[in-house]
């Protein structure tokens, strides 16, 4: 039998970098103290930590110096999906382990965050300061009324303001939610009526690609149409005055109070996340206090390798669960950057500049941001100081093989590339970056830490080398406590543990390697099945948008009544481009030689955008629907979409076939 070859690694870190990285240390530490593997390194680490999976989250708790105010009982006991329950017994407070390296006077002084906006002013503001800002606001929560358990909601972009809230409704024992403002008033209130908040932290307006945006209108509407509000905080980010009724933010943050913090079960509700919302309401995802913070800080701490000496930036805005992960890095005392304003004003290279400025070393954006630098041939490591850079991150999407090259090249050949990814309703990843593997092309390095990742075929069984369903067989400490407002637990087991009961199915195609990396092949709802021959979207994506003359695709394919398959390819052109017979099949022969023979699309149309719901993610499923005949306002919900009339290009399309 003849093997073939693997493929030589684009990069691998120095024996140097290994011996340093926090993963390594903790290893050694963990073979000493719990009985983890000394040798084999990270595949060693991972099986460990997956077999003795309370062990090693013990083992975690222990490292980073968890503080529990009341001792746990047991780590797991019933590990049964869903309702495993973690630490019983224990008591302790997300926030104030987010706060801690303030108390060290040596670091009280640094800064625990950098803001920056789209002028590149560059606002700083330390650990003493941040600690003080938080216990002054919780202080007032508290004379509000506000209790643990209580919501309390931000409509705020990325700015220190935002990470504030979310600390001091933290350090009560309350619940936090946001919205970006870029969400209109209906999208909102899909998501704020659902948990009934008691106070509303929101700004004036904002400023994104050069422009000022007014949200005074959409807050009032926000005030009139949820009824549980008891207070009103105004964030004057463009320095309007304080609407009546309101409660200024200078009022409520001054002075030099310390924070006091609630101590509260492990599995109390930290925060509400919602899901994309594309077709109802959004769903509610509650994640636990206790469950983010270690899940957190492994993820922060040993896959990123992030610590004090670290400055920490991720393209986000506070509608993406990527915000409260960025939060989560004053976890393990990293300097924080945050970036309000548009990802590409005043030029592509907005976000490389961002990182120049601020001294980042961990990068983190999206896969579409790094292909439209790699299209608008910029030159990050020729045209920017990137010295201190260490690690470029993406999410969102899969990094395509150009991606990985384009950072190699243009940004340094001796940078970290991490393809990972996850989802909202962990509000982590499964596919980790591990500062100890080799990165190669197209490829996630590993599964994470205590994160039970398997792929799965229709009947259940795990396969290497193959493409199947993107499973976690065991539990995971952030894995949502609960879905708002679904009493008996429902909607959560339908969401994600139908397919496969007890073990939580994702809805994505993956392969894993036989090396123990990941490849993502797209959402598996969305598969394109073909003469028996499945392959996810993203693959063709890849392909299809190597070309210039392709700003962005989407492809669907549609079952049909008389047992045929209709896969349409619509693609959004660059500039200047035309969608002539030429383009056309250099397209099919793209896709016929890179890819395969059955998945050249039926028909190539060209469109004026393509669809994405707010966070970003191309939205398939529901222009799936239209072409099936569904109408727009039964495909998807319109106020989760990022540009309606574009999808309206699409429904107008499906109605040339239903006539």
């Amino acid at each position: 039998m003849i093997t073939e070859p693997t493929p030589a690694p684009l990069w691998q870190p120095t024996p140097e970098s290994v011996a340093a990285a926090q993963v390594t240390r903790f290893q050694a530490w963990a073979a000493e103290h719990h009985g983890a593997p000394a040798d084999g390194g990270y595949p060693a680490l991972h099986r460990w930590s997956v077999d003795a999976l309370d062990t090693f989250w013990a083992a975690v708790a222990e490292w980073f110096d968890i503080r529990f105010a009341t001792p746990y009982e047991q780590v797991i006991g019933d590990r049964t999906m869903p309702g495993a329950q973690w630490f019983t017994g224990a008591t302790l407070n997300y926030a104030e382990h987010a706060l801690r390296t303030g108390e060290d006077p040596d670091r009280a002084e640094l800064p625990a965050l950098l803001h920056v906006d789209e002028t590149q002013q560059q606002t700083t503001i330390s650990w003493r300061e941040l600690r003080h800002q938080v216990g002054g606001l919780a202080a007032h929560l508290r004379e509000l009324g506000v209790r643990p358990g209580d919501r309390v909601s931000g409509y705020l972009p990325n700015v220190p303001q935002a990470v504030v809230a979310l600390l001091a409704t933290a350090a009560v024992g309350a619940v936090w939610t946001s919205c970006a403002p870029d969400f209109g008033a209906r999208s909102v209130l899909d998501r704020f009526q659902q948990v009934e908040p008691v106070v509303l932290f929101a700004v004036d307006g904002y400023r994104y690609g050069g422009k000022t945006h007014d949200r005074t209108g959409v807050v009032a509407e926000l005030r009139r149409e949820l009824p549980t509000l008891r207070a009103v905080v105004h964030v004057p980010l463009l320095g309007t005055e304080c609407p009546e009724g309101a409660l200024d933010w200078d009022a409520l943050v001054g002075g030099t109070t310390e924070p006091d913090f609630t101590h509260v079960p492990f599995d109390h509700p930290l925060w509400v996340l919602y899901s994309s919302g594309t077709t109802g309401l959004p769903k509610a995802i509650v994640q636990s206090q206790g469950g983010i913070l270690l899940e957190h800080v492994k993820q922060l701490g040993l896959h990123c390798d992030l610590g004090p000496e670290d400055r920490f930036f991720w393209y986000t805005s506070t509608g993406w669960m990527m915000w409260n992960f960025l939060v989560s890095g004053l976890l393990v005392g990293t300097t924080v950057v945050l970036y309000d304003g548009s990802p590409a004003h005043p030029g592509t290279d907005a976000q490389w500049d961002v990182a120049e400025r601020t001294g980042t070393t961990l990068f983190g954006t999206s896969a579409a941001y790094v292909m439209a630098c790699r299209k608008a041939d910029v030159h990050p490591g020729r045209d920017h100081d990137l010295s201190r850079l260490k690690c470029v991150a993406t999410t969102g999407s899969p990094l395509p093989p150009a991606g990985f090259r384009w950072l190699h090249d243009e940004v340094g050949h001796d940078l970290w590339i991490a393809s990972v990814s996850g989802g909202t309703d962990v509000c982590s990843c499964f596919a980790s970056a591990v500062p100890t593997l080799p990165v190669h092309i197209g490829e996630l390095q590993a599964a994470g830490l205590g994160t039970d990742l398997q792929a799965w075929d229709p009947q259940g069984n795990p396969v290497i080398g193959e493409v199947g369903e993107l499973v976690v067989a065991g539990p995971m400490p952030s894995m949502p406590v609960r879905f708002w407002n679904d009493p008996d637990g429902s909607r959560y087991r339908e969401s994600y543990f139908e397919t496969y009961p007890g073990v939580w199915r994702h809805g994505d195609w993956i392969t894993l390697t036989d090396r123990g990396t990941v490849i993502i092949h797209g959402r598996s709802d969305s598969t394109l099945n073909r003469q028996g021959v499945r392959m996810g979207s993203a693959d063709i994506y890849e392909v299809v948008e190597r070309l210039p003359e392709i700003r962005e695709s989407l492809v669907v394919g549609i079952e049909q009544p008389d047992g045929g398959y209709w896969m349409p390819l619509f693609v959004h052109l660059a500039e200047g481009a035309s969608l002539d017979d030429d383009l056309r099949l250099r397209i099919k022969q793209a896709i016929r030689a890179d890819l395969s023979p059955r998945h050249v699309p039926d028909e190539i149309i060209e469109a004026p955008g393509v669809p994405h719901t707010l966070t970003g993610k191309r939205i398939e499923v529901p222009v799936k629907r239209l072409l099936q005949g569904s109408r727009l306002d039964k495909a998807v919900n319109p106020g989760s979409v990022d540009d309606i009339d574009v999808l309206r290009f699409y429904e107008r399309f499906a109605a040339r076939d239903h006539d």
